[in-house]
Formats: structure tokens, sequence, C-alpha cells
């Protein structure tokens, strides 16, 4: 599989900047948001913001980003479908194939002393785990990396031509478990702050 476009938005930007350069040196499109596009830019690498991308401006206070059709457009629809590649044309949807995204730091924000409800609630991440589904369900055809830990196999891989499927099962499942760790942080907490009894039985 090739990839031509990736998106990039991430809270720990530890390794981003060799990991775009790797990409962009690649011939890779790169787009992303707010201080993630500020910090690869920076470094002189071609980045497109992801609000000049959709035609869309950032709302209310940067909780509104990503939530777009030519976003998730991009990252759900399937390659070999006999539809769907027609529709992502007809309503100009390029195909994203290949997501990064690691999410706002939820559990470093709560373990903080004097953190309030107001901060918390904020750093809870919306835009990032909804892309985080989108592509690990449409895994075969995009590639989701949610941790930095994961760029230089990615990169090995991508130069090999091995992206194998069995390789982006494996990513798509490193995906999941990352959003469900996530979501039961802020379940956990929400038990916690409110004084909640949890009706989830694991």
């Amino acid at each position: 599989m090739k990839i031509q476009r990736a998106l990039i938005s991430v809270s720990d930007k530890t390794g981003l900047i060799p990991f775009a350069k790797r990409l962009n040196d690649l011939g890779v499109e790169i787009l992303s948001t707010g201080g993630t596009a500020k910090a690869i830019s920076d470094e002189g690498i071609p980045v497109i913001e992801i609000s000049d991308y959709t035609n869309a401006p950032e709302m209310f206070d940067g909780r509104l980003k990503t939530i777009h059709p030519k976003v998730h457009g991009g990252l759900l629809y399937r390659r070999d479908h006999p539809d769907d590649p027609k529709q992502a044309e007809k309503n100009d949807i390029p195909p994203i194939d290949l997501l990064v995204v690691n999410l706002y730091p939820f559990e470093k924000t709560i373990a903080k002393e004097d953190v309030d409800l107001e901060e918390a609630i904020e750093n809870i991440d919306i835009g990032g785990p909804s892309m985080i589904r989108s592509a690990a369900k449409n895994h075969q055809d995009v590639s989701i990396l949610v941790n930095n830990n994961q760029y230089e196999k990615f990169i090995k891989e991508l130069r090999g031509g091995t992206l194998t499927s069995s390789y982006k099962t494996e990513l798509a499942l490193r995906a999941f478990e990352h959003t469900a760790s996530y979501d039961a942080a802020i379940s956990n907490w929400l038990v916690k702050e409110k004084n909640l009894e949890s009706k989830i039985h694991v």
C-alpha cells in the first residue's frame, strides 16, 4: 500500500520531527493540526493545516477541529469497494492513508494535585479517539499509529514495502487498546470525582 497522505495530530511530540522528515522524504503529504502543524512547519517540513484542508475553521477553543467529512471520509472509505471511491471523488474526499494520533494527556492532567474540574474536562479528547476509531476500522486501507515507539518500525516497514495485512491488523489492535484505556481512565475518574457507581462489569 502506498502512503500518499498522512494526518498527524499529537499531544506528545517526542520523535515527531524525525518521523515527519522521513515521511516527507518518502513523498508523503502531511496534514496536521494546531501545535503539531506549527512544530512541523518550524522545522521547514511542508505541512497543510487541517483547517485549510477542510475549509472549515477550528471552533470552540479547539474543541472542534477534525470532525469533518473530508477527514473521516478520507479515513473510512474502502479503497476496493465498488461505490466508495466514486462517492469520495464526487464529494472531493482524497484518501488519508496514515493517521498518527496520541491523545490529550488526561491521566497526567488528573494526577496533578491542583487540577480542577474544568481543566480535567478540557483534557478529554474528542476528535482524536474519533479519528483513531475510523482509521482502525478501515485498517486494511489506513495505517494507524498511536504511540511514538511505533514510528521507527513503521518507517522500516514502509521503506521495505512490507505493510502486510497482519501488521496493519496489529496496528489496529494497538489503536483500539489505546482508546479503551483512555475511556477507562475517564470513566474511572468520573466514578471517583462524582461518587458514582460504575455500571460496567468486566
